[in-house]
């Protein structure tokens, strides 16, 4: 399937950040958020990363303009409708998603293809809100998504080949390199770094070093280039303590048990970066 226009729910980090990515690859994007004010933040965070891509010389004050001119913003779903692939990216929440993807079943083309960016939740879980379970698929962004080069594809038993095909050739249009994974909680990248994050925490929790110490030995003995405690703080340590209890629930294995020090910093409100405070504080 040629896709040609692409839909993006949810403008926030992630959103934003695919939307941009698209818009640079040539595709005409419409941007859609529940309402105006989260849209124009995300619209405004392009705006910002492409003027420092000016800046470095990556992009012309041309390319920005026309960038920029692809992208559609939008509160209303049905501007989606004729959207040849929609990418979701709303907030990590399996009943958020399923009922986004519900709606968008019932405006969208037959042959449209979805997408759910999703760092750990079940695919076909959030499929079966859909009519097209074989028209949907995972990609696995990351965050900042125009410069990080990885997308994991998730392949539920359901997708199609064809669907599984647009996918991949859909991430190589963005310039990032595929890789193929059955969906299974954590995918690749996550189910190797949760184990990491979750047991940098422990050390912690149970006094065997600091924060800055685990993390310096993560960068300068693994060459990491940066350490799982800095990298918690900038995925979210909300998102990372429900990822953790999923693949618990999932596989039962202990080591993906959230700790109880994760817990209770999530409780307070310290989710990394984007709340200013997390294993380490931010302005």
């Amino acid at each position: 399937m040629e896709v040609k226009k692409v839909g993006v729910i949810g403008c926030g980090v992630m959103g934003a950040g695919v939307a941009q990515i698209c818009a640079q690859a040539k595709y005409q994007v419409v941007v859609k958020d529940i309402d105006m004010e989260r849209v124009n933040k995300g619209i405004n965070s392009i705006n910002a990363f492409l003027t420092k891509s000016i800046e470095k010389g990556k992009i012309t004050a041309d390319d920005k303009t026309a960038t920029l001119s692809r992208l559609k913003p939008t509160t209303d779903v049905k501007d989606l409708a004729d959207c040849d692939l929609i990418v979701e990216a709303v907030f990590e929440d399996l009943e958020l998603k399923k009922k986004t993807f519900a709606e968008l079943d019932k405006i969208c083309k037959k042959d449209t293809i979805f997408i759910t960016n999703t760092s750990a939740l079940s695919v076909i879980d959030i499929a079966k809100a859909t009519n097209r379970i074989d028209k949907l698929a995972g990609m696995h962004f990351f965050n900042p998504v125009p410069i990080m080069k990885l997308v994991e594809v998730i392949k539920t038993i359901a997708t199609s080949d064809d669907t599984l095909k647009t996918a991949a050739d859909f991430g190589k249009s963005l310039g990032k390199t595929i890789v193929i994974c059955k969906d299974t909680p954590g995918f690749i990248v996550s189910r190797l770094s949760m184990g990491l994050a979750i047991n940098a925490i422990r050390l912690v929790e149970n006094g065997v070093a600091t924060v800055e110490d685990v993390d310096n030995a993560c960068v300068l003995g693994l060459n990491y280039p940066m350490g799982p405690l800095a990298m918690a703080d900038f995925a979210g340590l909300d998102i990372l303590c429900r990822g953790a209890q999923d693949m618990y629930d999932k596989f039962g294995d202990a080591q993906y048990a959230p700790p109880v020090m994760l817990q209770k910093m999530v409780a307070l409100g310290w989710h990394g970066r984007k709340t200013g405070r997390g294993f380490y504080q931010y302005k």
